[in-house]
């Protein structure tokens, strides 16, 4: 039943075989990895004026320079990460650049950030798009963690059934999106500009003593949080159709386009009209209410505005699962997070991706604001580790023009160090965290790489000197009774050995005799070993028994333990028996020397 509903939700599994049919194009790239880019048109514009309205409303005007000087660094970040494309074909964007160019623990300070990023992705997107739900529908609001958990679920099951399948479903609401969001701003600057709008917008360049560096900073580099995601593409190019990096660098540059076009149309309209923050309604409902009217057009544009933030954590499900891949490659994450599913995508990625996101829209009741610097620094690590990278690397390869590819790296960085400073300095209060968190992240990769370097070392052997060794066999089988579970455990071990002795543990006189008069009639041609457990356990004459076989054979045998078990026709039938050769094999299987198997005997009835 579990086989038929999971084939039900993620299909049929694909052969490895197909596995270049889902590479993606040009437009189906755009739809899946600048989703988390373009949806922060929908809060980067809001996120400015949140700060600078605390100067009063006049202060307002500052959101068009401040949107102007994201916009710039929107172009450095798009030509800097081309470079990268182009340098790095193979994919991993900042972890492979840091690596590479900077040593082991850059490369995972920058990985941990991306990671830790593309869950608060997953949070703060599925919980801004409730918000925009609840802006339109306020009877919802109680429903706000619901609402979000579902799309998290939506999402887990789409990216399960494959790459290319989730870019079909999910290209139509995003560029509805891109469509909604052209014709809002240019609706809206013909009714500002024919005279239609009469909300009080706050003078352009007036001046205001209370206004310090400090809060144009602090609003700059929340608007900076427009920027997260444009990192996705040069860590996805595994996923683009041949040529891969010329496929990513023009999806790239056409992601920044339109980006730099909407958010910038969205704070001109946001500071025409006289927007100003308000907890019971976005930006852009208030800029879509005031150019629309509450009409079918104001329902479309938060619709989509909705879908298209529930979306943005799409860019994540792409981007962490590749991550994942290499990072676990390199050994500094759980090997699990290398195999590939029945759809050929990373899944226990995209599945540890989901729960960790939930249980961060649980944990803040789906109110994750206060996540959006965290989420912002997160991501400008990395940026600035991989500018630096890039820098290292024209120094050191000097290829054709690398003066200029320099030129343009160093820019990035600057900018970047300077953004991820602000951030620091401007909102330390919710920063702070990642001081603690990203060591403990980056010691975690590091204990994990050690483990695998010591299993390597410890399972390691010499093909020249080192052979397997001829040892005999003494095999011990736990029975409880005569039956045919235990002939036929006995039947398989007199395959395998001559020496095989059954051994049991009796809590009374009566049952021991009663045991061993049975045995000497059946005569199966195997010893019986009884002991009696004076305290009524198994576990510890069991163990006694074992260390005095291993004490007298260990050196000439390898000592096997037959478990006999019977596996019941239904599931629900093995709930009604005691588990006690699961016990048996659970606190044997830790023990040195000794070998455990389990002999199932499947019954009918």
């Amino acid at each position: 039943m579990i086989g038929k509903m999971k084939r039900v939700l993620i299909g049929k599994p694909m052969k490895s075989a197909q596995l270049d049919g889902e590479k993606l194009g040009k437009w189906k790239a755009l739809a899946i990895l600048s989703s988390d880019a373009l949806s922060s048109v929908a809060y980067g514009t809001e996120q400015i004026l949140l700060v600078l309205v605390a100067a009063g409303v006049a202060a307002l005007w500052y959101s068009v320079p401040i949107s102007i000087a994201v916009l710039g660094l929107l172009v450095i970040l798009i030509f800097s990460y081309r470079q990268t494309i182009f340098a790095y074909p193979t994919g991993g964007g900042a972890y492979i650049v840091a690596k590479d160019n900077l040593g082991t623990t850059p490369s995972l300070i920058a990985g941990g950030s991306l990671l830790v990023d593309y869950i608060l992705t997953v949070a703060v997107s599925s919980s801004a798009g409730t918000d925009a739900i609840t802006s339109a529908f306020p009877a919802l609001h109680d429903h706000s963690i619901a609402i979000a958990l579902l799309m998290i679920v939506f999402l887990t099951i789409m990216n399960l059934r494959g790459v290319t399948e989730s870019a079909s479903v999910l290209a139509l609401p995003i560029y509805l999106f891109i469509f909604s969001i052209a014709i809002l701003i240019i609706s809206g600057g013909i009714k500002f500009f024919a005279g239609g709008m009469h909300a009080a917008a706050p003078e352009f360049g007036t001046s205001l003593s209370h206004v310090s560096i400090f809060l144009l900073l602090k609003a700059f580099s929340s608007g900076c949080s427009a920027l997260t995601g444009v990192e996705a593409v040069s860590n996805a190019i595994p996923n683009f159709k041949q040529p891969a990096e010329k496929n990513a660098a023009g999806t790239l540059l056409l992601m920044g386009c339109i980006l730099g076009a909407m958010f910038i149309g969205i704070t001109l309209l946001a500071f025409g009209y006289g927007v100003k923050p308000d907890p019971q309604a976005t930006v852009i409902s208030q800029i879509a209410e005031a150019t629309f009217g509450r009409g079918t057009m104001y329902f479309i544009i938060q619709g989509v505005t909705a879908l298209i933030l529930f979306l943005a954590a799409n860019t994540a499900y792409s981007a962490f699962p590749l991550l994942s891949f290499m990072m676990a490659k390199d050994k500094y994450m759980p090997h699990m997070f290398m195999v590939r599913g029945d759809r050929l995508g990373f899944s226990n990625g995209i599945i540890f991706l989901s729960v960790m996101s939930a249980l961060l829209v649980v944990g803040f009741k789906g109110n994750t604001e206060s996540l959006i610097p965290l989420y912002a620094v997160g991501v400008f690590i990395p940026f600035t580790l991989s500018q630096l990278g890039m820098m290292i690397r024209w120094i050191k390869v000097k290829p054709s023009g690398w003066r200029t590819k320099l030129l343009v790296n160093t820019v990035g960085m600057l900018t970047t160090l300077s953004i991820t400073l602000i951030f620091i300095f401007t909102k330390f209060t919710q920063t702070w965290v990642i001081f603690i968190f990203l060591p403990l992240v980056v010691y975690g990769f590091m204990r994990i790489h050690r483990h695998y370097c010591n299993i390597a070392d410890e399972l390691r052997i010499d093909i020249q000197s080192e052979k397997p060794a001829r040892k005999g066999n003494t095999i011990v089988i736990p029975v409880a009774g005569i039956t045919r579970v235990v002939m036929n455990t006995i039947s398989y071990a007199q395959t395998m050995s001559d020496n095989v002795v059954a051994l049991y543990i009796g809590f009374d006189d009566e049952a021991i005799h009663k045991m061993e008069k049975k045995w000497a009639e059946w005569n199966p041609g195997v010893r019986l070993v009884v002991v009696k457990s004076r305290y009524r356990s198994i576990m510890g004459p069991l163990k006694k028994f074992i260390d005095t076989v291993e004490w007298k054979t260990s050196e000439t045998d390898h000592i096997t333990i037959l478990i006999p078990q019977f596996i019941t026709k239904h599931w629900w039938q093995n709930v009604l028996h005691n588990q006690t050769s699961f016990m048996i094999r659970t606190y044997l299987i830790n023990y040195k020397d000794v070998i455990v198997t389990t002999v199932p005997y499947h019954l009918n009835r």
